[in-house]
């Protein structure tokens, strides 16, 4: 099976156009500690991807000590990860030179857990349960929960990245990751919980966005070009060929990671279509839609996470995307 999406011809093609001048440097700053999933980009730099693109990468972790972000607009880096899109309806409101070129992940993968059996088994069940949230959750995403769904705030008890209250009460419900806190809920409780992923749900944003800043779209748009195609034959590659050695780059970066997570994650992403599905599946991961951007824009206005006056058409661009890149490995 082939998972190298360029043909010979094109990577050789490729490799001359580069071949008389240096690489262009690129610093790509992560939003958390390496992880499964920010694989794709560890797999364009470990398999030679981006080198072929004529891209001398470096990935910049980020972690609770960093805030990779703020360096994006200062030019201390050349791209970011970002969360979602209110990430990057913040900047247009802030008039943060930033833009969003491309989203790896078609699916937030933000989830609701509950525990099997206790009449919980539902999404709408969950209405009424104790539920633990962080911070940043309550101020995005709850207010959209509370008008579509009906939760409620006196229903709402802090997280702070501890399951043991969620464990304690088995009538509550626990934020987390598709691709993680369940995986952290077997190993330490020895159950697998019901898992909700939000975005099968309505909460439709993109994720894992690839940002960067306005002037280099304007003066340097075959460098985004290029980071962006690389970075989307990273992940078909991650994904589907042998990812060994994007594993062991992250490992080096992040130690306290276990092949074992890897593998869950990997196969989280896979099962949920976190990186491939909906428009992805015809026009290539990374792909984005007007529709689908003023989708979650009028539902995060209806709910009063953001305010209608900005113009989210600024937070985005389809320039670099929607071009196939990629699929002829996607068997």
């Amino acid at each position: 099976m082939k998972f190298f999406v360029q043909t010979a011809a094109a990577v050789l093609s490729l490799a001359g156009a580069f071949s008389a001048e240096a690489a262009d440097k690129v610093r790509f700053g992560t939003n958390w500690l390496a992880q499964a999933e920010h694989g794709g980009f560890y797999q364009a730099l470990a398999d030679g991807t981006y080198a072929r693109h004529g891209l001398a990468v470096e990935i910049v972790p980020g972690g609770p000590q960093a805030n990779n972000r703020l360096l994006l607009p200062t030019g201390r880096i050349e791209f970011a990860m970002g969360g979602n899109m209110l990430q990057a309806f913040a900047a247009v409101e802030q008039n943060v030179p930033t833009i969003v070129v491309a989203a790896m992940f078609q699916k937030d993968p933000q989830v609701f857990m509950s525990h099997p059996g206790q009449g919980r088994d539902t999404f709408k069940s969950l209405v009424g349960a104790p539920i633990y949230l962080g911070k940043d959750l309550v101020a995005a995403t709850f207010p959209w929960l509370r008008m579509e769904y009906g939760f409620r705030d006196a229903d709402l008890r802090p997280y702070n990245f501890n399951s043991g209250p969620f464990l304690a009460n088995k009538q509550s419900v626990q934020q987390g990751y598709a691709t993680a806190e369940p995986f952290a809920i077997e190993k330490q409780a020895g159950f697998k919980p019901n898992v909700f992923l939000l975005a099968d749900h309505g909460f439709d944003t993109y994720s894992t966005t690839i940002e960067t800043r306005l002037d280099l779209v304007q003066k340097r748009p075959d460098l985004v070009q290029r980071f962006v195609n690389a970075s989307i034959i990273g992940w078909y590659t991650y994904l589907n060929g042998d990812n060994a050695k994007a594993n062991a780059l992250i490992k080096r970066d992040n130690p306290d990671m276990s092949d074992e997570q890897i593998a869950f994650s990997i196969a989280k992403m896979k099962e949920y279509g976190i990186v491939d599905s909906g428009d992805s599946k015809k026009s290539g991961i990374g792909a984005m839609t007007d529709e689908r951007q003023k989708s979650f824009f009028d539902k995060m206005v209806k709910s009063g996470v953001v305010k209608a006056s900005i113009d989210y058409r600024r937070a985005y661009t389809l320039q670099f995307v929607n071009k196939s890149v990629g699929m002829d490995g996607a068997k």
